[in-house]
């Protein structure tokens, strides 16, 4: 069984369309990446999924549990961090986490139990007697993510949980979110690209409320790049390495593309689908005595397919 289950889902306000007739499913301890831009669409779905507001028409089941039917069945089955951290500022971490237990219905010695087993999974304990208001927004992410873990959901929904964070930050949150993936499933919502492809088994795109595309990113990379392409880092006469390179068979295009931190010029080099001209190119350098540093395939970046992916659909 899937742990999420979207069917048609539309919601409207008014005369304007916050998303339409969006379906998907997500598997039992998949982390699904939900990228878009900001207005895309994201967080009317992650409310919709979350029983924050009902959808204009269409259905959902989380862990088999309608959304509509059967909500608080379904609510009791999710954890969730909206993009905007619901926090106490005036309250210490180990009292906001137990207050939220207490909500969340665990009594008793459960709720020190389950806030001290949450604070621990997200690395609090060391900062449990301070106040919330005097951490730093990383710290104030892990509260937001440790009080969605207090009822042991079995699906997570994180919506942009590593936005206005440093570099240090995104990557301690992200290898959170990466080890809170091995037993339940999560859907992370976000619009920064690398966090998909760096956490996430499959990417949801979606742009002005529509889905554009639902597949991992390597899928993502093979269908929509139209011609293989080869990096070449070599010495030499540069308009003598373009036209030597250009005349290889199977070769479409070649572009100097600058040169990197040792003053070495960088070729991109575009191909024929299926051909593969690595050992002639290899061949080509070493034939006219030029010095060839490195050659390998390059990947499309996620930020590529993206906007390769939009563009096809504005095309439609």
């Amino acid at each position: 069984m899937n742990a999420i289950e979207v069917k048609h889902l539309t919601k409207l306000y008014g005369p304007a369309r916050g998303i339409e007739d969006v379906s998907f499913t997500v598997k039992k301890g998949e982390i699904m990446g939900f990228l878009g831009p900001n207005g895309s669409g994201k967080t009317t779905t992650m409310r919709i999924l979350t029983g924050f507001f009902p959808p204009s028409s269409g259905s959902a089941r989380i862990c088999g549990s309608d959304i509509i039917k059967d909500s608080i069945e379904a609510r009791r089955k999710i954890g969730y961090l909206p993009e905007s951290v619901p926090l106490y500022l005036d309250m210490p971490v180990f009292a906001y986490l137990r207050f939220f237990a207490e909500i969340k219905g665990i009594t008793g010695k459960q709720k020190k139990t389950k806030a001290d087993e949450v604070m621990q999974k997200c690395g609090l304990t060391d900062v449990s007697h301070r106040i919330i208001g005097r951490l730093s927004k990383g710290y104030r992410q892990r509260v937001g993510i440790a009080q969605s873990l207090l009822n042991d959901p079995e699906v997570l929904i994180l919506d942009e949980p590593t936005i206005g964070l440093d570099p240090k930050q995104i990557i301690e949150i992200r290898n959170l979110i990466k080890g809170l993936g091995d037993n339940r499933t999560v859907i992370l919502s976000t619009h920064i690209l690398p966090e998909v492809s760096m956490t996430c088994d499959r990417v949801i795109i979606i742009h002005e409320g529509r889905l554009i595309a639902v597949d991992t990113p390597t899928n993502l990379m093979n269908r929509v790049l139209q011609a293989p392409r080869v990096m070449v880092k070599a010495e030499g006469p540069s308009e003598k390495i373009v036209s030597a390179l250009v005349s290889i068979s199977g070769v479409v295009s070649v572009a100097k593309n600058g040169f990197d931190a040792d003053g070495v010029d960088l070729y991109q080099i575009e191909t024929d689908e299926n051909a593969y001209v690595i050992n002639d190119i290899a061949r080509s350098i070493y034939k006219n005595s030029w010095k060839l540093k490195e050659i390998r395939p390059v990947d499309m970046t996620l930020e590529e397919i993206f906007i390769k992916l939009v563009t096809e659909e504005k095309g439609r």
